[in-house]
């Protein structure tokens, strides 16, 4: 299994986040990667860096205006706010379809859906790489290896066309799922993430050449909030081929299984030539976000079962959050994936 991994990922070292009215410090912090590299090296894998695919790819699923912001809104705003630490939205765009203003204060509104992406002088860097890392392990699945697994951080599944939101400023599933389908696959794509895929849904809800399927805690109670229900199937061209599985705030291995087995009978029936799996950790007990219980061997049992589909299968890194078996939930997932028990 190629594991690929670049340590600019590191860079991104946000300080802010906005909860009930206080500042408190970002759960995506840069000590994930040194969790999840020791999870890398305990299934007995050995990271290497990605290649440089450029711009293009990037491209292919997000606003050029979104990525120009990207890489360089703190460089303006901090012109504009000397001594700036990190850029944080102040206000939120209303209608994102009435009026695109040139003003650094109003395209930061525009371009995030929360407080949870705020912009350092090292962002863009680190969500370049994040982004370069998933494109160069889906090449490890056009040179015809069956498994391969991209440490993205910060993670992208719920970043949107030309939106940032809940951790998330490039969409790496999305690119990676889009390189493989300019390749010639039929990309089926598996969130395990405990919360919703909302960003991924919303760049291929009106497409039926990639079929989405988010396995997620009910949205009437848990971040995104306003997307992820059962009743989301996709829009025009797109309509059946959106699956959302929501499940109740605490299920736990049993009930992940079964709506696990129910998401690859789809897959199946799509007819996918490749799995691109978000590879969300934050669904075991002992998450801070506290959405399932999915035990460590449950993610085994997760994978196992992925495996059997048959088919290639991309694991792009989407959310797990700093706990003391974050690690171990990585290597259990792994391990699985080929067939073995992890310790």
């Amino acid at each position: 299994m190629t594991v690929i991994f670049d340590d600019r990922q590191r860079l991104h070292d946000p300080r802010f986040r906005l909860v009930d009215g206080k500042i408190v410090q970002n759960p995506d912090r840069p000590a994930r990667v040194e969790a999840l590299l020791a999870g890398v090296a305990r299934a007995g894998l050995q990271p290497v860096p990605p290649v440089d695919h450029g711009m293009a790819p990037l491209a292919a699923i997000h606003t050029p205006r979104y990525l120009t912001y990207l890489r360089g809104i703190h460089a303006r705003r901090a012109a504009e706010v000397p001594g700036l630490d990190e850029v944080v939205p102040s206000r939120i765009a209303p209608d994102r379809n009435v009026h695109y203003a040139t003003g650094t204060e109003a395209q930061i509104g525009f371009h995030n859906a929360d407080t949870s992406c705020p912009v350092s002088a090292a962002t863009w860097d680190a969500v370049y790489w994040s982004a370069q890392s998933a494109l160069t392990a889906a090449d490890a699945i056009l040179r015809g290896e069956r498994w391969a697994y991209a440490l993205c951080r910060p993670s992208g599944h719920h970043a949107y066309r030309e939106v940032a939101g809940g951790f998330c400023f490039l969409n790496n599933t999305a690119i990676a799922a889009q390189h493989l389908r300019a390749a010639g696959h039929r990309p089926a794509i598996l969130d395990i993430d405990v919360h919703h895929g909302n960003g991924t849904q919303g760049i291929f809800e009106d497409r039926d050449d990639v079929l989405t399927v988010s396995i997620h805690v009910d949205p009437a109670e848990f971040y995104p909030f306003y997307a992820g229900g059962a009743q989301e199937c996709g829009i025009g061209r797109g309509t059946g081929y959106t699956l959302n599985l929501p499940l109740a705030r605490g299920s736990g291995d049993a009930a992940y299984l079964q709506a696990l087995a129910g998401a690859l009978d789809q897959i199946a029936a799509f007819g996918a030539s490749v799995i691109v799996v978000a590879l969300g950790l934050d669904a075991h007990e002992g998450d801070p976000f506290q959405g399932m219980t999915v035990t460590t061997q449950g993610f085994a049992r997760i994978a196992a079962a992925i495996a059997a589909a048959g088919l290639p299968v991309l694991n792009v890194q989407e959310g797990g959050y700093l706990q003391p078996v974050l690690g171990d939930n990585l290597a259990s997932y792994l391990t699985g994936l080929r067939g073995g028990v992890s310790a």
